[in-house]
C-alpha cells in the first residue's frame, strides 16, 4: 500500500516493500508508527476522508466560516547543541506564544526505520530531515491557531517536528554505510522542547501532550517528562492513531537495540531496573501513570486503522486492530491507569492536525467537544456502536 508522509510535509513517500523474513517479521512491526498522519496532500490517509458516525461532506469546512483575527506568527527555534535530525541536518521547532498559563506539545509523526534499508536518506519509510512545509503557518487542526472552533486556539503551542526514525525516543548513532550515517537523536530534540517549555512557561497551569502516529507513540513519555518539569500543573496526553500496537518483547528489544530507547527511559523509581525487552507502548501508560497519577490519559483511534493492520500482519501478531485496542486499553486499566479513548468507525489513521478534525463526529459526539472535555477532566468514553461495515 503507498505510504504517505504526514501533513506537515505534505509530501508523498513511496510504498513501503515488505522484504525477505529474516528479522523483517519483526523488525517491521517497528515501523507501526511509521506515519504521521498516513497523510495525503489534502490533508487525509491514503484511503480518502476519515469516516465518522455522522455523516460530513466531502470537503473540509470552509476555513473563513469560523476564523478569528489571525494570530501571532509562530516562531522558529534552532537548538543546536546535540539536537538534529537523521541525516545530520538541522533540527528546529515551532512556537506559537498565546496563554502563557495553558500550553500544547505537538508530536509530529513521520516515519521509522530500522537497518541501512530503511533508513536511506534517499526515500524510505522516514523523514530523514525537515522541510519548509513543516512550519506550522497554515497548519490545520489543532495547529490551526486562527479557527475559533479549535480547542487550543488561545493556547501557547510548541510544535515539535519528526526527523529521526525513532519515534522521539533515539538516543543512538548508527553508521549503516561510510556514506549511511543515522542519527538517532529523538530525544535529544524532544528534551530541547521540553527544556523550552519549562523555560518559556514556566507558570503553566495546563500542559497538553498531543502526539500522532509516531508522536503518540511517545506521548505518554512526554507527558511524565512535562510534568517533571511542570510539577503544580496538570498534565494531560493524548495519542492519536497509536492505540493498536501490542507490547510484544521482541520487537521491544530490536527498537532499543538499534534506536538507544533504553537510554530513553526516565530516572523514575517506577522504571527502575526496567529491561528494554519490557518497554512496550502500551506499558509506558503504565509506568508514567505510576510515576504521575494525575496525569490524564486520552487516546484516539479509529476502528480498522489500516496502518496499524498492515504492520501488525507484516509482523504476523494479529490484523484484528479494534481487539488490539480493546486489549490494550484493558490491560493499561487493570493495572490501575484511567484512559479515556474515543474510537471511530473507518480505516484511516490520523486526524487531530488535519481539517477534518472539525467535523468528526461518533455517536453524536463531536471530536472537537471531546477534547475540551478532555482538557477539562469531564471526557467520557466514545465507541463506535457500528464500527464495521455489516
Amino acid at each position: 500500500m503507498p505510504v504517505a508522509l504526514p501533513p506537515h510535509p505534505p509530501r508523498r513517500s513511496p510504498a513501503v516493500r515488505p522484504r525477505p523474513a529474516r528479522l523483517a517479521a519483526a523488525l517491521l512491526l517497528v515501523l507501526v508508527l511509521l506515519l504521521a498522519a498516513c497523510s495525503s496532500e489534502d490533508g487525509t490517509d491514503a484511503a480518502g476522508d476519515p469516516s465518522v458516525n455522522d455523516p460530513v461532506t466531502d470537503e473540509p469546512a470552509d476555513e473563513d466560516s469560523a476564523a478569528a483575527e489571525p494570530a501571532a506568527a509562530w516562531e522558529k527555534v534552532v537548538p543546536g547543541g546535540d539536537c538534529r535530525c537523521a541525516d545530520d541536518s538541522e533540527y528546529a521547532f515551532w512556537v506559537h506564544e498565546g496563554d502563557p498559563t495553558r500550553v500544547a506539545v505537538v508530536l509530529q509523526g513521520g516515519g521509522a526505520c530500522f537497518d541501512a534499508a530503511s533508513c536511506t536518506f534517499v526515500e524510505g519509510p522516514y523523514k530523514p530531515r525537515l522541510f519548509q512545509e513543516d512550519d506550522p503557518e497554515d497548519g490545520d487542526g489543532l495547529l490551526d491557531v486562527d479557527d475559533e472552533r479549535n480547542p487550543l486556539a488561545d493556547w501557547s503551542i510548541i510544535f515539535a517536528p519528526y526527523c529521526t526514525g525513532d519515534l522521539h525516543l533515539g538516543t543512538t548513532t548508527q553508521e549503516d554505510a561510510p556514506d549511511q550515517v543515522v542519527h538517532h537523536a529523538g530525544l535529544a530534540n524532544g528534551t530541547a522542547v521540553l527544556d523550552a517549555l519549562g523555560a518559556r512557561f514556566p507558570d503553566a497551569e495546563q500542559v497538553l501532550v498531543a502526539g500522532e502516529s509516531a508522536g503518540g507513540a511517545a506521548a505518554p513519555v512526554y507527558g511524565g517528562l512535562a510534568a517533571d518539569r511542570l510539577p503544580d500543573a496538570t498534565i494531560t496526553v493524548l495519542a492519536d492513531g497509536a492505540g493498536a500496537y501490542p507490547d510484544d518483547p521482541a520487537v521491544n528489544t530490536l527498537a532499543g537495540e538499534r534506536w538507544g530507547t533504553d537510554a530513553a527511559v526516565p530516572d523514575w523509581e517506577e522504571t527502575a531496573g526496567l529491561t528494554t525487552a519490557e518497554l512496550g507502548l502500551p506499558s509506558l501508560y503504565v509506568y508514567v501513570g505510576r510515576h504521575d497519577p494525575d496525569i490524564r490519559f486520552g487516546r484516539r483511534d479509529f476502528a480498522e486503522d489500516a496502518v496499524q493492520e498492515f504492520y501488525a500482519q507484516l509482523a504476523g501478531l494479529g490484523d484484528d486492530v479494534l481487539a488490539q485496542i480493546d486489549r490494550n486499553e484493558r490491560d493499561i486499566e487493570a493495572e490501575g491507569i484511567d484512559l479515556t479513548a474515543f474510537v471511530s468507525p473507518g480505516e484511516h489513521h490520523t486526524i487531530l492536525t488535519t481539517p477534518y478534525l472539525w467535523d468528526h463526529r461518533v455517536e453524536g459526539v463531536s471530536l472537537v467537544d471531546w477534547i475540551a472535555d478532555l482538557l477539562a477532566g469531564t471526557a467520557d468514553d466514545v465507541r463506535c456502536a457500528t464500527c464495521r461495515p455489516a
